[in-house]
């Protein structure tokens, strides 16, 4: 029994010494602490930080805001830099577009490399004799290539637009071929031309393939610079003045950044509207088709252009 008391005051005396020797230090030299790394998994490496990326955060923002109310039939805005849709409405109807067309001529005229100084004189065969329409380009005037394709774009001249398909190698028939294997190039599929003009309903795309059109119109710096001039003046060569003006108010608005547009209507198509424009510092292709009344289309685009800038805090400079 005796031994047995021994034995315990041994192993309690040993353990208090352990105690001592392993013991934190004292709450005096709490502040000396040693802190031990250990080596990190791959599973707990940190992510590197990603990218800020404003398209994406533009387009949250913007599909938190809700679409706009727009009074065309079919819509689309797309960025024209990185191809993301930032608003849709019924894309891929296929419709009349009526003078949207005429960008698909200038396109057709330009890649045929054809003297843009030469004479083109209006004919009988450039007479409207399918909606009847007027112009003051009058059968027998003549004006340089340049200027036909200049009102055709800018004013939305139909005598001028005929007569640039009527002057091409090979006549119209020629020309509409062209026009159609280059909507082909361009991957326009549910797109079909039939004249030079618009004037016939059965020139017909969507929304869609018209995005890819203003993206290859834009490519050429002569489309972009006669769509946008607000007004012309032309010398026919019997030496009379004309004025002409865009058909789209909104390139001498301030307010806009236009780099290309083109208007369209006949009474199928409504009223149409294409843009290339800067808006919220974005880069952004519009496409408007049947708008139903007269200053809708305009109309259309301003509030596109407010629920853009409105919505990712991202203001026009200047």
């Amino acid at each position: 029994m005796a031994r047995r008391i021994a034995w315990r005051s041994v192993t309690c005396a040993f353990s208090a010494v352990a105690l001592l020797v392993l013991a934190p230090p004292a709450a005096a030299d709490s502040k000396r602490r040693v802190t031990v790394k250990y080596p990190a998994s791959k599973s707990a490496t940190k992510a590197p930080a990603r990218k800020y990326q404003p398209a994406k955060r533009d387009a949250a923002e913007l599909a938190a805001a809700g679409a706009p109310n727009l009074k065309s039939a079919a819509a689309l805005v797309v960025d024209l830099n990185d191809g993301q849709t930032i608003y849709a409405k019924n894309t891929q109807s296929i419709a009349p577009i009526a003078s949207i067309t005429k960008l698909m001529t200038a396109m057709v005229v330009l890649d045929a490399s054809l003297p843009l100084e030469d004479m083109i004189y209006i004919d009988s065969a450039d007479l409207d004799f399918v909606k009847h329409t007027n112009s003051r380009l009058g059968v027998g005037t003549g004006l340089p290539r340049r200027d036909m394709l200049r009102l055709a774009l800018m004013s939305s001249e139909n005598r001028a637009a005929a007569s640039l398909g009527r002057a091409y190698p090979g006549g119209a028939e020629a020309f509409i071929a062209a026009m159609n294997r280059k909507a082909v190039e361009l991957g326009m599929w549910s797109t079909r031309f039939v004249d030079a003009t618009g004037l016939s309903s059965e020139n017909v795309s969507t929304a869609g393939d018209l995005v890819k059109m203003v993206k290859g119109a834009y490519q050429y710096p002569l489309i972009r610079e006669f769509t946008t001039t607000p007004a012309h003046e032309v010398e026919t060569v019997a030496g009379r003045n004309l004025q002409f003006r865009n058909s789209n108010g909104l390139v001498k608005n301030p307010a806009w950044e236009i780099g290309l547009s083109k208007t369209g209507y006949i009474s199928e198509a409504g009223r149409c509207l294409v843009m290339q424009a800067r808006i919220a510092s974005r880069p952004v292709v519009i496409v408007l088709l049947d708008s139903w009344g007269k200053l809708t289309r305009v109309g259309d685009a301003n509030r596109i252009k407010k629920w853009m800038e409105s919505h990712t805090g991202r203001k026009p400079i200047g």
